[in-house]
């Protein structure tokens, strides 16, 4: 194995150009794989921070199977079970801080929100022990008071005495600071403590817990007690601390799923370069590796010397790209954060390196590398001494290509037929067949493609165009190998741009579907389950009697489980809020699914839902409540703009309040009469709200405004991946180029000999690169169109169903940046082959 690294090392020494483009395919595609991924966690961490939860020192808590509040009077059930010492109820809930009431992000100076706890003051300190710095813990007979943590008491510069003021569901509370804690909050949000009555009036639900806290007794087994406890409440219950933001985090699994799909592509396009390079090097080697075998090199010797070549290529680029993508993932977090903070009231820290990431991608770095290279090793370990001596013949290679372009053209129509059926399986199948069918008919397309272009090069090059125009008709298959390179690269910009186009048009349509109305009453997060706090009935009642108001309606949340799926459960009021807004529908008629929603137990699921668990139209779904299992059929599969992302189903608030205990307007969507103006009613909004400070009143044109800009900002992001899939073929491109220059030194300089000038050499490669780029972007446009269908298909199946659009401005890019980088990887390559030395070159071997 020593002999085939120093040979290895040697070759590539002697070759450093190559060397660093080949590598920096690598390190292309691990920085992409590496850097996304590391900010997923860092994205998740922010959201899942807080899990609500009091058991600093308890032994079991329990909660709602369905992250619900329940009634208060399941208490009751716990006092005659053996082997509980002592247990109380508590009611706790992110309370989101507005910027008007001193909410901030930033967590050294402020908070953006607190965990409110209300506690039974009478057995609260039964349970845990409430170590104060200052002040006393919550008696009998507080109404508003409140203990906080010495962090929030210094941020907020609060000491015992003062008044804290927190959003509300009647407007604001003024709670009275009688104490102080000594430690720091829990998990990760300020928790403030109030008296258990306070917190079922700030959060609108009267009578109502979510987390029971027990403590057991000192020869009581922790698990027999935990079953006993449950075996006695029933089944709506499980052993666990509610958990909040699940239905954001799933959101985002998702999102790190196509992260690394967009990793892998990328790593699968370094593997394709790495190919094509050691494919063209083996072709072109094939005299030095019959010399070796000449002298006694054996076939395996060959083989771990290729294999070795693209070892240590894997393991330099996947080193560096490990570098690139951890600061990728930092400027990009750094660009992002300030979306997060604003939008979602969420401060995003550093990436996280997670232990699956790491090893992840340096398997995936190293493996692709090596696996790119195996093939091209099995065949240079089968070249013999005879054969790598004796000329290729041109007609066995044209009769080989020409049965390879008919595989091709199979391939390529079966891939059609694919498509066509409609099944989401078999177009993904169908889009690898139609890569390989386009790669099997390149050869053939070589003749074809140069003469139509050469004529245009020939205009401008008179003689060096009809010679670089005779270069690739002799060696079709290399042109083809050195375009391929290409096609790759664009054919994904081409499918990117078709599926953001498409994005694009279908974001606007949902926009106007799901918020058309004058004016919105907006939560500090645009994710409703963030923390969010809602309003009692008397908000929307001042809002529906203010002059000039012809019609408001509101969404109320809760949180349900189906199966082991977390649902987000959207209440609205089926009789008003489609006259307002409306769902966008994929299956199921709107007026007939609304009509259902008045009528009984009837649900909306979106599509992220749907797809992931399986669901249908007229499927009878069981939803976990506090009051039990609840059936709901399914009568459509839509979504609003707002919660699209998430998996969502909507019920009638009538059914959200008897079911799910959610009262609480957390959006409110406002029309104004025809007759009215903006001027007179606004003032007269903005005087109603300004009891509600956790509401803002916003002019749903302004929002629309605001969010098409933020989706463009987000879809930067994308065109920034867009042009880092398509570096790649530009690496590719000047590598192969590079290699062909290097292999035909000593034609280059027979050429010199007989009188051609440094420029005319220049001329020649320039011409050669750009009809190169010609038949890769040719190659590239159809694949791009093809995968362009298949991923906008590919949309629609995971729930958000968007019309095709053709990919003008991505073909005309692609045939820009196609020119562009064709004269750009010849730069390089061409000078060098002006300065070729005659006499060196005609020695060259």
């Amino acid at each position: 194995m020593r002999i085939q690294f120093l040979l290895a090392w040697r070759y590539l020494w002697g070759r450093k150009q190559r060397m660093v483009l080949t590598t920096l395919a690598v390190v292309f595609g691990v920085a992409l794989l590496f850097g996304l991924n590391s900010m997923i966690p860092a994205m998740m961490e922010s959201f899942r921070h807080n899990m609500v939860t009091t058991a600093g020192k308890v032994d079991i808590s329990i909660s709602s199977e369905s992250n619900n509040p329940f009634d208060q009077s399941v208490l009751n059930d716990l006092s005659e079970i053996d082997g509980i010492s002592y247990y109380t109820g508590i009611l706790t809930k992110t309370v989101v801080l507005p910027e008007s009431l001193g909410g901030s992000v930033n967590k050294l100076t402020g908070a953006s929100a607190v965990t409110l706890t209300g506690v039974d003051v009478s057995t609260a300190q039964n349970v845990r022990n409430y170590s104060l710095s200052d002040g006393r813990f919550l008696e009998a007979g507080d109404t508003y008071a409140t203990v906080i943590p010495q962090l929030l008491a210094d941020k907020m510069e609060l000491n015992t005495g003062d008044t804290f003021t927190i959003p509300s569901s009647e407007g604001v509370a003024d709670l009275k600071v009688v104490g102080i804690l000594s430690i720091s909050a829990s998990a990760g949000l300020d928790e403030i403590f109030v008296p258990l009555p306070v917190a079922q009036s700030i959060l609108n639900l009267p009578a109502k817990i979510n987390t029971i806290d027990v403590l057991i007794t000192s020869n009581a087994d922790r698990d027999t007690v935990d079953a006993s406890i449950l075996a006695k409440i029933g089944p709506n219950f499980k052993s666990g601390a509610i958990q909040t933001g699940e239905e954001l985090a799933s959101a985002l699994i998702m999102g790190e799923s196509m992260m690394w799909l967009f990793g892998i592509m990328a790593l699968a396009m370094a593997g394709f370069i790495i190919f094509n390079t050691f494919r063209t090097v083996v072709a072109e080697r094939r005299r030095d590796l019959g010399m070796l075998r000449a002298i006694g090199a054996s076939k395996q010797t060959i083989m771990g010397l290729i294999i070795v070549e693209s070892l240590i290529q894997g393991i330099i680029g996947t080193g560096l790209g490990l570098l690139c993508g951890y600061l990728f993932s930092l400027v990009l977090l750094s660009g992002v954060g300030s979306i997060f903070a604003s939008m979602l009231r969420v401060t995003i820290g550093d990436p996280i390196i997670t232990t699956a990431n790491l090893v992840g991608s340096i398997l995936l770095g190293v493996g692709f590398t090596v696996g790119s290279g195996y093939f091209p090793a099995r065949s240079a370990m089968k070249v013999s001494p005879l054969e790598a001596m004796r000329p290729t013949l041109g007609t066995i290679e044209y009769r080989r290509n020409n049965r390879r372009a008919i595989w091709g053209l199979g391939l390529l129509a079966l891939s059609v037929i694919g498509l066509l059926l409609g099944d989401i399986n078999i177009a993904g199948l169908s889009g690898v067949v139609f890569l390989i069918g386009v790669i099997l008919i390149a050869p053939v397309m070589v003749k074809p493609v140069a003469d139509i272009f050469g004529k245009l090069i020939s205009s401008i090059y008179p003689r060096e165009g009809k010679l670089a125009q005779g270069n690739l008709a002799r060696q079709p298959s290399r042109a083809a190998i050195t375009a391929s390179s290409m096609m790759i690269g664009l054919a994904i910009c081409i499918a990117m741009m078709a599926m953001i186009t498409s994005i694009e048009h279908g974001f606007i349509s949902y926009l106007d579907k799901s918020l058309g109305t004058d004016y919105l009453l907006m939560p500090p997060s645009l994710v409703l389950g963030s923390g969010n706090l809602g309003a009692n009935q008397g908000l929307i009642d001042k809002i529906k009697s203010t002059d000039g108001i012809e019609e408001a309606t509101s969404l109320r949340l809760a949180s349900s489980q189906v199966g082991e799926t977390t649902l987000q459960l959207i209440g609205i009021d089926p009789l008003v809020y489609p006259k307002i807004a409306g769902l966008e529908f994929n299956e199921g008629d709107s007026e007939k699914a609304f009509e259902a929603m008045t009528k009984g137990s009837a649900i909306v699921v979106n599509g992220i839902f749907a797809i992931t668990n399986n669901v249908q139209t007229g499927d009878v779904l069981t939803l976990k409540s506090p009051n039990g299992e609840q059936k709901y059929t399914v009568v459509g599969i839509g979504f609003d703009y707002l919660n699209a992302k998430i998996a969502t189903g909507y019920i009638s608030q009538t059914n959200l309040a008897k079911d799910f205990n959610s009262e609480s307007d957390l959006l409110i969507l406002v029309n104004r009469k025809p007759d009215a103006t903006a001027e007179e009613v606004t003032p007269a909004l903005q005087s109603v709200i300004k009891e509600f400070p956790t509401f803002s009143l916003i002019d749903s044109n302004e929002f629309k405004a605001e969010q098409m800009g933020m989706f463009k900002m987000a879809m930067s992001v994308f065109y920034i991946m867009v042009i880092m899939l398509a570096v790649p073929g530009l690496i590719a491109m000047a590598n192969t180029m590079s290699i062909n220059v290097i292999e035909r030194t000593r034609e280059i300089g027979m050429l010199r000999a007989v009188g051609a000038t440094q420029t005319q050499v220049k001329r020649m490669v320039f011409a050669e690169s750009v009809l190169l780029s010609a038949l890769g972007t040719t190659m590239g446009i159809l694949v791009g169109l093809f995968l362009s269908y298949l991923l906008v298909k590919a949309i629609g199946v995971i729930g958000f169903k968007t019309d095709f659009y053709f990919p003008i401005m991505g073909i005309i890019a692609s045939m820009v940046v196609g020119l562009v980088f064709g004269i750009i990887a010849a730069m390089v390559p061409a000078r060098q082959a002006a300065n070729t030395v005659i006499v060196e070159a005609l020695q060259y071997e």
